[in-house]
């Protein structure tokens, strides 16, 4: 648990000191998205799109891998 509290704030750090970089470099979002071709609303969209399309496959890989994962974890030797 400790691990990922760590990676976490690894990464809000130096999420933090790049935005600080960037703002310093008068850069913003909507400059990077635009350079990119891309707005606001696009990249939502885009998300959006992704979301329906992985949640369903979520789903449907989880009804087999659960049950298999469960099987292989209740005839584990137990540990000693």
């Amino acid at each position: 648990m400790f691990r990922l509290f760590s990676t976490f704030t690894q990464i809000a750090i130096a999420s933090l000191i790049t935005g600080v970089v960037l703002t310093r470099l008068d850069l913003s979002a909507e400059q990077i998205l635009a350079e990119m071709g891309m707005t606001p609303e696009k990249v939502m969209l885009h998300l959006e799109q992704g979301f329906q399309w992985a949640l369903p496959n979520i789903i449907l890989g989880s009804m087999v891998i659960v049950p298999v994962w469960l099987v292989v974890y209740l005839f584990r030797p137990p540990r000693s």
